[in-house]
């Protein structure tokens, strides 16, 4: 299993958002960034990855779970352009900030401490493990 981190912005997809899809879940389209879209290319079912607000809330509040690989993003005719489907987990007991990530230095070369801008990103296990950890989620 891999990890990873989605962000969005809260007012264009919220974690609430996620979560009344339900099981169902919901394409994460509209990603832009040759990056971005490679590391959707190499999602698998199953993986997991944490919810990230953006902007203004800046922090981790959930996770969720891949639940369709890779396919065409629905909101473009560009074949570039591809998508996974993921759908809500459950919330962290705890909201972990993009601060509180950058004062860890077990989290120095976190993805999200050095590059905030990928919408897609990986984690490793022992920064998944980390964050857990962060959250009092362990």
């Amino acid at each position: 299993m891999a990890y990873w981190l989605f962000k969005s912005e809260v007012s264009t997809w919220s974690w609430d958002q996620q979560v009344a899809k339900g099981d169902a879940g919901e394409e994460w389209d509209g990603v832009r960034n040759y990056q971005a879209r490679n590391h959707m290319r190499a999602m698998k079912c199953g993986d997991l990855g944490f919810f990230y607000h953006s902007q203004k809330e800046k922090e981790i509040v959930g996770i969720v779970e891949v639940i369709a690989e890779s396919h065409p993003d629905s909101t473009t005719d560009d074949a570039r352009w591809d998508c996974v489907d993921i759908k809500a987990v459950r919330a962290l007991k705890n909201p972990v900030s993009l601060a509180m990530c950058k004062d860890d230095v077990r989290l120095a070369d976190m993805v999200l401490v050095n590059n905030t801008r990928l919408s897609v990103q990986p984690v490793s296990e022992d920064e998944w493990q980390i964050i857990l950890q962060l959250s009092e989620d362990v």
